[in-house]
C-alpha cells in the first residue's frame, strides 16, 4: 500500500471521529497517564490490516509503540493476542475505534476471500476482486483480498479496458460490430494495456476472441455453459467467470476450467470480524 495514501485515509477517518478532540478522555483522564492495551481476536478468521492498525496509533501519537504479535494472512482463533500497544491512555483511546474499524473490515474481507480460495483448491482458477469497494477504502480492501489468498482485478477505470454490457449496448445502438470495435480499440491502446470484453451468450464468443482480446468475461453462465465457453476460447484468451458467484457455486464454476472468478461479495457485502482492544489493568497488592 502507498504510505502517503494510507496516511491520508487514516487521517480523514480520525478527523471524522474526533474533529475537535476526544472530549471524554480529555475531561476524565490525566494527560500523561500511561496505558497498555492488547488487540484480541473474538472469533476465528484470517488476519488483515495489522499495519493499518499500528499506523493509526502512530499518527495519533508518534511516541506510541505497537508490537505486532501476529502477521497479516495468518489464521487467528478466539482469544489470540494479535498486537500490544503502549502509550498515553488518551492517545490509545483516541486511536482505538478507527484502528479497530479498519482492521476488522480488512480481516473480514481476508477471511471471506480465504473461504473462496479454499473451495477452488485443485483448480487453476484465481479468485479476484472487483471495483465494488467502499469509496475511499479500495486500497485497503484490495490488500485484504491479497492477505486472504486472492488476487486483484484492475484497480481503477484508468488501468485497463473492460468493455461490459452497457458499453456493448451503446455500440449496438450505433450499429458498430463488436469485432470492429475491439480492433479499433486495440489500435488506440498502448502495447502494454490489457483489453477485456464481457459477453453473456456463447454465440458472442468467437467474434470477441478472434478480434484479439486478452481476457473474455463470461457473465452469468452456468457451469456447463462455462465449460463450453472455455472450449470455444481454446486458450486464445484468459477466461473470467462473473455473476452468480457465491460460496455454494464457486467450486463448480472453478471446475469448469476458467482462469479467473471475480467475486464482488468479497468487498461489497462482507461482515467485519470481531476484534477487540483490551486495556491491561495492573492491580498492585498492598
Amino acid at each position: 500500500m502507498n504510505p502517503e495514501l494510507l496516511d491520508d485515509v487514516i487521517r480523514r477517518a480520525l478527523a471524522e471521529d474526533a474533529p475537535w478532540g476526544d472530549l471524554t478522555s480529555e475531561v476524565f483522564l490525566p494527560a500523561e497517564t500511561p496505558a497498555t492495551a492488547v488487540l484480541v481476536s473474538r472469533e476465528p478468521g484470517v488476519l488483515s490490516g495489522l499495519d493499518v492498525f499500528a499506523r493509526t496509533f502512530e499518527l495519533v501519537d508518534s511516541s506510541s509503540v505497537v508490537e505486532k504479535i501476529a502477521s497479516n494472512g495468518a489464521r487467528i482463533e478466539p482469544g489470540a493476542v494479535l498486537a500490544r500497544i503502549s502509550g498515553t491512555a488518551r492517545s490509545v483511546l483516541r486511536a482505538e475505534r478507527i484502528a479497530l474499524n479498519l482492521s476488522q473490515r480488512m480481516t473480514g474481507i481476508a477471511t471471506l476471500t480465504a473461504q473462496y480460495v479454499a473451495l477452488t483448491a485443485g483448480t487453476k482458477a484465481r479468485i479476484v476482486d472487483t471495483r465494488k469497494t467502499t469509496p475511499g477504502l479500495r486500497m485497503l480492501e484490495r490488500q485484504a483480498v491479497r492477505d486472504g489468498g486472492g488476487h486483484n482485478h484492475r484497480f481503477s477505470l484508468s488501468d485497463a479496458v473492460l468493455a461490459k454490457d452497457n458499453h456493448l449496448a451503446v455500440l449496438a445502438a450505433a450499429g458498430i460490430p463488436i469485432g470492429d470495435a475491439i480492433r479499433a480499440a486495440r489500435q488506440r491502446l498502448g502495447h502494454t494495456a490489457h483489453l477485456e470484453v464481457e459477453v453473456d451468450r456463447l454465440d458472442q464468443i468467437e467474434a470477441v476472441v478472434s478480434a484479439g482480446v486478452d481476457t473474455i468475461m463470461l457473465d452469468n453462465f452456468t457451469p456447463d455453459q462455462l465449460r463450453d465457453g472455455v472450449g470455444l476460447v481454446a486458450g486464445r484468451a484468459l477466461v473470467e467467470a462473473s455473476g452468480g458467484v457465491n460460496l455454494d457455486t464457486v467450486a463448480a464454476i472453478a471446475q469448469s476450467g476458467v482462469d479467473l472468478i471475480s467475486v464482488g461479495a468479497l468487498t461489497h457485502s462482507v461482515r467485519a470480524i470481531d476484534l477487540g482492544l483490551d486495556i491491561e489493568v495492573r492491580i498492585d497488592s498492598a
